[in-house]
This record gives structure tokens, sequence and C-alpha cells, in this order.
């Protein structure tokens, strides 16, 4: 089946996942010396980041007019929205640099290089991080789903306070609604 309008969705139509309680553990955790790739080609190591950063994840983002990994990739509770979360995150990136965000990354356990496509795509001001390998995911112990053999972070976004975990927005649902919450949280809370 061929992906159809990554952006145009029908939420009601869409499940919603549940709160598995999969990333209770993560409030107040310290990040782990973990590097992971940039899609601006450079390393970046949030356990030493000072300031607040913003990390999204997503389980996987697709291509326009290519093949869905899996033909029922929109039936599956949290997996659609990974374009409209990021490009939500885009277009809201200034305003989450004014109310305090120092860095803001999105994060996928895709390969760089397919990560670069769709930020050059899609003219993201902020670089996307490659956790191909599972580093940062099992150190943290992420929340996942496997699909079509491939383990992927259920869509989150964490606050990070100079390498600690502050707040963890979990599930997300609507995905593009995400960079608001994540937006007014960071007003009413700050540094």
């Amino acid at each position: 089946m061929k992906q159809h309008d990554l952006l145009a969705v029908d939420w009601s139509k869409i499940p919603a996942p549940r709160d598995d309680g999969a990333a209770q553990h993560l409030f107040g955790m310290t990040l782990p010396p973990v590097g992971l790739r940039g899609t601006d080609d450079t390393m970046v190591t949030l356990a030493e980041l000072s300031g607040r950063t913003v990390v999204f994840a997503y389980p996987r983002t697709g291509e326009p007019g290519k093949i869905a990994l899996v033909d029922d990739w929109d039936m599956i509770p949290g997996a659609r929205g990974c374009t409209p979360q990021t490009c939500a995150f885009r277009d809201l990136f200034a305003d989450l640099k004014a109310a305090g965000a120092q860095h803001v990354f999105g994060l996928s356990t895709q390969s760089s290089a397919y990560q670069s496509e769709m930020a050059g795509r899609l003219h993201l001001p902020f670089p996307v991080l490659s956790d191909e390998s599972l580093e940062l995911t099992r150190a943290l112990d992420l929340p996942t789903m496997e699909v079509a053999g491939l383990v992927m972070i259920k869509r989150l976004a964490l606050i990070i306070d100079n390498g600690r975990i502050t707040h963890v927005f979990y599930p997300v649902f609507p995905p593009d609604r995400n960079a608001g919450d994540v937006l007014a949280w960071l007003r009413t809370n700050p540094r």
C-alpha cells in the first residue's frame, strides 16, 4: 500500500495509544553519555548539553509515494503521525526557543541517512538524532514497539534540564498537537 498524504490525517479514524506505564520510570533519570549522529552530521550527547533540551521521539517517518512499512500501519496505536509531529515542532521551533528550549531534537531508530532525506524535504531547523543501534533506547529503557522486525521508539517527548529528564509527554496523541503541548508546558514551567 502506498503512503497517502503524510500530513492530512483524520485522527478520529486512527486508534489512540493507551498509557501502558512504559515511560513512568523516566522522570528524574539522568541521561547516559551516549553519542547520537544528527542529520546535521554532528555527534550529540544529550547528557552533556547544558540548559533545557526538548527531544521528541517517534517510531518512523514515511516517504510520500513510497510503500508503507506494513499495510495496517495506520491501525497500530501510536504509529501514524511522525511527519505531522515533526512538522509541528518545525513550525513552533522559534516559539519553543523563545520559551526556554536551548536545544530541540527529533529522535528515531531510523538511520541518519534515512532521517537526512526527511529533514531536508521538511526543511527542519533542528537536527534529528539516530539511535539506530538502540544504545540510548536500551540505556533509558524507552518504550518501544516492534513492527516488521524493526524496533521503534513509541511516540513521546522529553524535557531535559542539564542532562536530567524533568518532564515526559507519553503517550502522545494526536501527534500534531505534541509541539503545542510542549510549548504550553515550557511557558508555564520556566527554568
